[in-house]
């Protein structure tokens, strides 16, 4: 039976007919979007007015977030900004180590297990006036527990003396660029990059196993998908064991759940022959809602942890260049595997200087296994040049940039990080799109709340918290912003043949609003109201908050 959706607007963003008033669908496929007469033509219909009065666009695409998100607010949040969970509550920001200390005391009060980790997440010490978060503060909330606190970025971990005497790490002689020393020789508590992080990760409550997600935590974040407009998301730090795979199968694959998730097995423990060999296993396995067979491999740290590789002249601070998380053997051996087998690749660049060992080891690649759409993504690539991204056009290549980091730490990247030009051109849209790389942009969730609509918010207005404009001649309109949250991640993805427009064939993933984002002005995209989703057909109303 066919159902015939009338709307307000239904911006489609098919070049061939950018607009249209209904949209007729059938076992969860698009025939077409026009007027009503047009789509009568498909023979018997139901027509649906339930979205009459509002704005239909293409199911909203994230194309760089983690599941983990979900398992995350179980957790104790302890973020600088206000956060809303996936039930709809928000919860205030805390603006001090202190307050940091008093939420952990709350969250461990609630503890019935007296010996239990607390666990918290996305610290951002940048806030704190340069202050750094010390084991000593976390011993604060307990000495007999073991603490563990992740930062906003996910790449650095600060732990009470607990947990690194847990770890094997409470001593003196540790030789380790992720594990900084203080005055007595002893770890500070701060493990960055996650060698320094995987031996304490398990008595805190964040073992590497969880950026598999567990089965609550994916339910959580398919609520938030439905708040935000998402239909389809991106995983993109997943070890993916078995068992984790399984989970995944059998959630996606129920009747009512609401998200199409794309998840990347990331290069973590596997030498490169072995993960690639476990990419087309997994790629055997997918399904409509659950995609595999990508790679994500991780090349450095965050730019605001300063475990980013920058090229010269390094951090505007002075701070040492950040770390490696690949050897350039690694990565090279990984790349040539992958274009040989056909296996896409996702790689993780935030400082200039990674983004530059991935283009030659990529340019090394191609020269020995030449592709045609091959579709290699730089995501993040926060620092990439004009120079850089002409390479990236040159090798094919596709980029995912995060300009919600102008908003979250534009202002610390203008003082602190790296400096008033180069901060100036973070996160360069413009460019990308001037030398004809396929674009999108992200929100890396948990490293920055969920919502498409914000990040092209950002990227159209790239405005600070302090409501500064970083980099005027990088903003982009927002048409532009529009396609990278829906064709130009899917794009990306390799999904763009069935998602990403809303036109005759593909899938009926459809993002319902209240507002209409092409009219409701640039500095106002972030306020757009979403009213749910339509995922392959089934609608999904986003529910009330508390």
């Amino acid at each position: 039976m066919t159902t015939i959706y009338r709307a307000k607007r239904i911006l489609t963003m098919n070049p061939a007919r950018p607009q249209a008033t209904h949209v007729a669908v059938r076992d969860g496929r698009i025939l077409g979007a026009g007027s009503l007469d047009e789509l009568k033509g498909w023979g018997d219909y139901t027509l649906d007015e339930r979205f009459a009065g509002r704005i239909l666009m293409p199911g909203l695409v994230e194309g760089h977030s983690h599941t983990m998100e979900g398992t995350f607010w179980r957790y104790a949040y302890v973020g600088y900004f206000d956060r809303t969970d996936p039930d709809g509550r928000v919860w205030p920001g805390v603006g001090s180590i202190d307050a940091v200390v008093e939420r952990l005391k709350e969250a461990g009060a609630k503890l019935a297990d007296a010996e239990a980790p607390i666990a918290g997440w996305s610290l951002d010490p940048i806030y704190f006036g340069g202050r750094r978060c010390t084991r000593h503060d976390l011993d604060r909330v307990s000495t007999t527990r073991a603490i563990g606190v992740l930062h906003a970025s996910a790449h650095i971990l600060n732990v009470n003396s607990r947990a690194l005497e847990l770890a094997g790490l409470l001593r003196r002689g540790v030789d380790h660029p992720g594990v900084p020393l203080g005055e007595d020789g002893l770890p500070t508590g701060e493990l960055k990059g996650p060698e320094a992080m995987m031996p304490a990760g398990p008595h805190v409550g964040f073992d590497r196993d969880i950026l598999a997600c567990d089965e609550l935590g994916l339910r959580y974040f398919a609520r938030l998908c439905v708040r935000k407009g998402v239909t389809t998301a991106a995983d993109l730090a997943s070890l993916l064991p078995p068992d984790a795979v399984d989970m995944m199968q059998r959630v996606t694959g129920e009747a009512d759940f609401p998200v199409r998730v794309v998840s990347l097995r990331r290069m973590l423990n596997l030498a490169p022959k072995d993960l690639i060999a476990r990419a087309k296993e997994l790629a055997e396995a997918s399904s409509d809602r659950l995609r595999l067979g990508i790679v994500k491999i991780v090349v450095d740290g965050s730019i605001q942890g300063f475990s980013a590789r920058l090229s010269w002249p390094g951090y505007f601070n002075g701070a040492p260049n950040g770390l490696w998380y690949v050897t350039p053997e690694e990565l090279r051996a990984a790349l040539a595997l992958a274009l040989e087998h056909g296996v896409q690749i996702h790689t993780h660049t935030n400082g200039d200087e990674a983004t530059e060992l991935v283009l030659d080891c990529m340019e090394e690649a191609l020269a020995r296994h030449p592709a045609r759409d091959h579709r290699f993504t730089i995501q993040h690539g926060q620092l990439a040049t004009a120079a850089q991204f002409r390479r990236m056009k040159a090798l094919g290549m596709c980029v995912n940039l995060f300009p919600n980091h102008h908003f979250y730490w534009g202002d610390q990247h203008y003082s602190t990080t790296v400096g008033p030009e180069r901060a100036e051109r973070m996160n360069a849209c413009a460019t990308a799109l001037a030398n004809g790389v396929p674009l999108a942009i992200h929100s890396d969730a948990p490293v920055t709340p969920l919502g498409p609509l914000f990040t092209a918010w950002c990227a159209v207005n790239r405005l600070t918290a302090s409501g500064r404009t970083l980099g005027s001649e990088e903003r982009i309109g927002v048409g532009d912003a529009l396609r990278t949250i829906t064709l130009g991640a899917a794009y990306t993805l390799k999904l763009d043949q069935e998602i990403g427009s809303i036109e005759c064939g593909k899938r009926a993933d459809f993002a319902v609003l209240e507002d209409d984002p092409a009219e409701i002005g640039p500095g106002r995209l972030k306020d757009v109201r979403v009213w749910g989703t339509v995922q392959g057909g089934r609608v999904f109303p986003a529910p009330p908050a508390p």
